[in-house]
């Protein structure tokens, strides 16, 4: 790693540790109800709301009643986004010259859940597929909607730690509009307007034909990209306007625009951590799941930069190719990478975006060294418990910490319990029940895939052990909602339309329920007293206890799967 490198991580990490405390207990006083700065603007607004749907915002909801808004909310966008797409060629913006991609039923159906789900997996090229209508009326709105569902479910399980005996979480519309008023809609509106000044079209011109210098023909596309760009982030959506993501210079132009990208993606799910600490009113426990979880990621990006900078051995014996950075030239595995951005910050994106559910790549992935691409693939198989996405990423790492306090209990022979809840029979079944859906869906998945023909028959670039890591990547992606993949798979077919569909409905919806419901069980309890034989949750010690869980659990989970795909192929490249 050269000190170049280095400065840049650090002062990602930096910003993000900054803007944490401000930025969680701004959420904080939004989700319980207190004033803001901008209330002035936003409360008249949100009155105006309640009373045209309904909405008693005094009306809270036990667990069970919470999950059926949450999911009919979901299924009502789905279907609505699903007409979009379907009936896009009938609507304004449509060019059927460049819409060369048809939107066949299993297509539309994929990314209908796909957006909804906050997955944005794109089995598709944008600017090929997708009208402007489509793109702002369908994708933008559900980027909005998703990113605002997910953190509802979060402050609800907040909520659920922080109250003693009864069986309420908080009204999910009241949630659900708040996360959208207060949060993501100031910070898109501000966001879309930095993208603009930096050179992000957000405009409704029709496509661009274009003679290159070499005389070749080009078509251009425009249109609302900025508004897409800010939102996919912010929501931790992930997908893009083109085909290309983040590498494109009309969605990302410059290094500014792809590190505030990353901040986009990073801050919220981070500062939700302190909001929980407020509103549990126990900081320390969340600045500790900050800690963990920030070095869990410099982590990552420690091992990501090593195995890009260090390149392929391959291509530096073959004496074309310098491997090593100097200053004219930046070594390392460049292939894949955008020039514009360099080794550095392609890390910090493939780190940022594989830690949350967010797949807004500046690179191909697919052509990363073998352990820079197992990178990525653990950050996502871990489960969105670095940072991750708005909601699911805090409810991640306390699963996990549950996980670990379970283990710890059982060194000591003490029934476990965090935060003065009681960590039972019933709650343990949730807790292992949520730890074993992620590996069942990703590896029943893969295994079906990689044996039948309508699976094997989207892997037309590589075969072999490359082959199953795409493979292993793009159910992995799906399960964690984050909607990166190998390019080296193409997946727009019935067969992965459907079965990655069945990965990310079990990885949105069936973990989400899961911790629902155990909110539910930890607010109909009291809080038992702490005593000498309870074991401190805001120490050193249990922040060893919290990462050995996860890499115990992602280990017996997946070390098979990865010892098949990217370690055999990293050392079939170092023999």
């Amino acid at each position: 790693m050269n000190i170049s490198n280095l400065l840049q991580y650090a002062l990602f990490l930096v910003i993000v540790a900054l803007l944490v405390k401000p930025a969680g207990g701004y959420m904080a006083r939004v989700f319980q109800g207190e004033r803001t700065f901008l209330d002035p603007v936003l409360r008249p607004l949100e009155r105006m709301l309640f009373r045209l749907y309904g909405i008693n915002p005094k009306a809270e909801m036990v667990w069970s009643e919470y999950a059926i808004a949450f999911l009919s909310s979901c299924l009502c966008a789905t279907l609505l986004l699903y007409a979009v797409l379907r009936l896009q060629s009938l609507l304004p913006w449509f060019y059927p010259t460049y819409m060369t991609t048809p939107m066949t039923p299993d297509l539309a159906m994929n990314t209908a859940f796909s957006f909804t789900t906050t997955t944005t997996w794109q089995a598709y090229g944008g600017e090929s597929t997708m009208s402007y209508l489509s793109q702002t009326v369908g994708l933008t709105a559900q980027s909005f909607f998703g990113g605002a569902a997910g953190l509802a479910v979060g402050m609800a399980f907040i909520r659920g730690l922080a109250r003693e005996k009864t069986p309420r979480l908080g009204n999910y519309w009241v949630d659900f509009t708040r996360a959208i008023l207060y949060v993501l809609l100031p910070l898109a509106f501000l966001g879309a307007l930095i993208l603009v000044w930096q050179g992000v079209p957000s405009n409704f011109l029709p496509y661009t034909e274009v003679t290159t210098l070499e005389g070749a023909k080009q078509v251009i596309a425009q249109g609302p990209v900025a508004p897409l760009e800010i939102i996919k982030n912010l929501g931790t959506n992930g997908g893009g306007f083109f085909n290309v993501n983040g590498a494109h210079p009309f969605a990302n132009p410059t290094p500014l625009t792809n590190f505030i990208g990353m901040l986009a993606i990073s801050v919220l799910p981070a500062a939700l951590t302190y909001t929980f600490g407020t509103i549990t009113r126990r900081t320390r426990q969340g600045w500790l799941l900050f800690c963990v979880m920030t070095f869990l990621f410099a982590v990552g990006l420690v091992c990501n930069d090593h195995a890009e900078q260090g390149g392929n051995p391959l291509v530096a014996k073959s004496g074309n190719v310098a491997a090593v950075a100097t200053a004219a030239q930046p070594g390392g595995n460049m292939e894949g990478k955008e020039t514009r951005f360099g080794i550095a910050q392609t890390v910090l994106t493939a780190i940022a975006t594989s830690n949350s559910s967010c797949g807004s790549t500046n690179s191909a992935h697919d052509s990363f060294t073998p352990l820079g691409g197992a990178v990525p693939l653990v950050n996502m198989l871990l489960g969105e418990i670095i940072y991750g996405g708005l909601g699911s990423g805090l409810y991640s790492i306390l699963f996990i910490a549950f996980v670990g306090l379970f283990l710890a209990g059982l060194m000591i022979g003490r029934t476990p319990e965090y935060l003065g809840k009681e960590l039972g029979p019933s709650e343990l079944k949730m807790i292992m029940l949520y730890a074993l859906i992620a590996p069942l869906g990703i590896l029943i998945l893969t295994s079906i895939a990689v044996i039948a023909k309508p699976g094997l028959d989207g892997l037309t670039t590589n075969t072999g052990i490359h082959g199953f890591s795409e493979i292993l990547y793009a159910y992995a992606s799906c399960m964690t909602n984050n909607g990166q993949a190998f390019a080296g798979l193409s997946a727009n077919s019935p067969f992965y339309n459907i079965t990655t569909v069945i990965s990310l409905f079990m990885g949105r919806y069936f973990l989400a329920i899961l911790a629902l419901a155990l909110a539910g069980r930890f607010a109909m309890q009291g809080r038992r007293p702490f005593s000498q034989g309870t074991l401190p949750t805001d120490t050193l010690l249990f922040a060893v206890i919290i990462v050995g869980a996860a890499l115990i659990i992602g280990g017996l989970s997946y070390f098979p799967a990865l010892t098949l795909g990217p370690l055999v192929e990293h050392f079939y490249l170092w023999r």
